[in-house]
């Protein structure tokens, strides 16, 4: 175990390319360079509010002493540290927005554990950097708090992601603009450590090409394949390379709707090379199962990245990915094969994830019509999603037993703890038919037994999920104070599977139906 402050940091990826080393801090443009060296900026008062300790534990660092609560503010920059932000550009909301880069986060160095693990550490919030355009490089508690959370959160489900190491107060206040509607008010600044293997993402990639820089584009990509995909060799490495790029989207697509989790701004700056859910933002789990749900008001009222369309988003901007790499292949037949096989990657690996959720042992052609047939009732009823599944995997036997026998009142009975409204007579005896047609697919099949579909369903369906009132509500008592509601979501979102946290098991609130910050969102977030 080693402290933040003492550690001999790596910096492979600055040694590896040019970076505009200069130091400004003004915004500008920077052809030619990967990167920018660039300074955290010092605030008031560090004081550190979370600490994830797992993850500390697993990348062998101690708990911060005073030098690395200062660096974990920005107030500190060791030696052997490189700060940086990266120069990338992206399609935002489906067009081209030229250079972007990291506006709000610094890069300090690569941390390497005694297992040969690499981890880039970057500070989120620590000031401006020469790609912060009109923004001020901070962040406020209320965007800290949501990214350190939920990353955490969806590592615990299971789901590829970006990680968080520290949440650290500033002491400063930040000036902040939530909904862009001309009401800016200042809230309390923080910083968030996160930590990945690579932050790279699909818009490093955009931007050597949109600049006709191939050389750095060659470059960057044998490099990515060296250090990431290092199993990739060969004469035909940028194909095979682009190919697990698609498997790794493709299985993140599905890990998402598995667990109801919406991105909110999945921008092709957005999306990881590496398969990873990065930059949390207006997120939101869905509380009702409604597939044009979108928890970003910036992404009204297209509903580009609604929740049932995240999967043809990913599709599309893989093709953008797809375009910035062109350039370093003779033809670009191959490129084009790989991308049209994800629409039957994620759809084998989408109803194979559905029949896990469903318990089912195999999921055969019928079966995917079953799974339709859940997509489509469920978006007519809107029940709570993860109540519902959780009640679906708790359907006592004498239910299942019943078979066609079972009445139509008692599956509703079941189910009353799911449902936000009542539903029409329609959509009610459309939701009965589904469990009843349900039921005799699980009591048919003569190879599943209960106690191995209860194990799938169990492993497949969270019973926690960290839902956006929860994340309003702890973020209103830590501003006033009061640490105990994120203590506890804390705790929470290590054990999503289990019942350990049932106070948290309920339908969302009515007040939080328009309560902005729980049902409305923005990139501000």
């Amino acid at each position: 175990m080693e402290n933040l402050s003492i550690k001999k940091y790596k910096n492979e990826f600055t040694a590896a390319f040019d970076g505009d080393e200069s130091g400004l801090l003004n915004p500008r443009q920077t052809p030619g360079f990967l990167y920018a060296k660039t300074m955290p900026t010092p605030v008031k008062k560090p004081e550190l509010l979370g600490w994830s300790e797992d993850l500390a534990s697993e990348l062998e660092i101690n708990t911060p002493l005073e030098d690395d609560l200062n660096i974990l503010g920005g107030n500190l920059v060791t030696p052997s540290m490189y700060p940086y932000a990266a120069c990338y550009a992206g399609h935002q909301f489906g067009n081209w927005a030229g250079q972007l880069g990291d506006g709000r986060a610094i890069t300090l160095g690569e941390w390497e554990n005694s297992k040969g693990q690499t981890y880039e550490l970057q500070l989120k919030g620590a000031g401006p950097t020469p790609y912060s355009r009109r923004g001020d490089g901070r962040a406020v508690l209320r965007s800290s708090m949501r990214e350190y959370l939920m990353s955490e959160a969806m590592f615990y489900l299971g789901v590829p992601t970006t990680r968080a190491l520290a949440l650290v107060s500033t002491g400063d206040q930040v000036l902040r603009d939530l909904f862009y509607n001309g009401n800016a008010a200042y809230e309390p600044g923080a910083i968030v450590m996160r930590a990945a293997p690579s932050f790279l993402r699909f818009g490093n990639f955009e931007m050597l090409a949109a600049r006709q820089d191939e050389k750095n584009l060659q470059k960057l990509t044998d490099w990515t394949i060296a250090q990431f995909y290092p199993h990739i060799t060969g004469a035909h490495k940028v194909i095979q390379w682009y190919k697990e790029v698609v498997e790794k989207t493709a299985t993140l697509m599905v890990e998402w709707i598995r667990v109801g989790f919406v991105h909110g701004v999945m921008n092709t700056d957005n999306m990881s090379v590496l398969g990873l859910t990065i930059d949390y933002g207006p997120f939101s789990f869905l509380d009702a199962y409604d597939p044009d749900f979108t928890p970003n008001t910036t992404d009204l009222p297209g509903r580009r990245y609604a929740f049932g369309k995240q999967h043809t988003v990913a599709y599309w901007n893989l093709g953008c990915l797809a375009s910035a790499i062109a350039p370093l292949l003779d033809s670009t037949e191959e490129l084009v094969a790989e991308l049209e096989a994800y629409e039957h990657i994620y759809f084998d690996k989408y109803y194979t994830m559905m029949g896990n959720k469903l318990g089912l042992d195999k999921v055969r052609q019928p079966d995917r019509n079953l799974v339709d047939l859940f997509e489509q009732t469920l978006a007519q009823v809107k029940p709570d999603m993860t109540i519902f599944f959780q009640l679906l995997t708790d359907l006592p036997e004498t239910m299942i037993h019943a078979g066609k026998n079972l009445a139509g009142e008692d599956i509703l009975l079941h189910f009353k703890p799911c449902f936000y409204a009542e539903n029409s007579a329609v959509a009610a005896d459309a939701f009965c038919n589904l469990i009843q047609i349900y039921i005799q697919r699980i009591t048919a099949d003569h190879i599943i037994n209960p106690a191995g579909r209860l194990l799938r369903m169990r492993a497949a369906n969270p019973r926690f999920i960290l839902r956006n009132y929860l994340l309003h509500m702890a973020i209103t008592d830590m501003e006033k104070g009061d640490p105990q509601l994120f203590l506890k979501l804390k705790e929470a979102l290590k054990t999503p599977y289990s019942s350990a946290h049932d106070e948290f098991f309920k339908l969302r609130p009515e007040w939080a139906n328009e309560q902005p910050g729980s049902s409305t969102l923005s990139c501000s977030s």
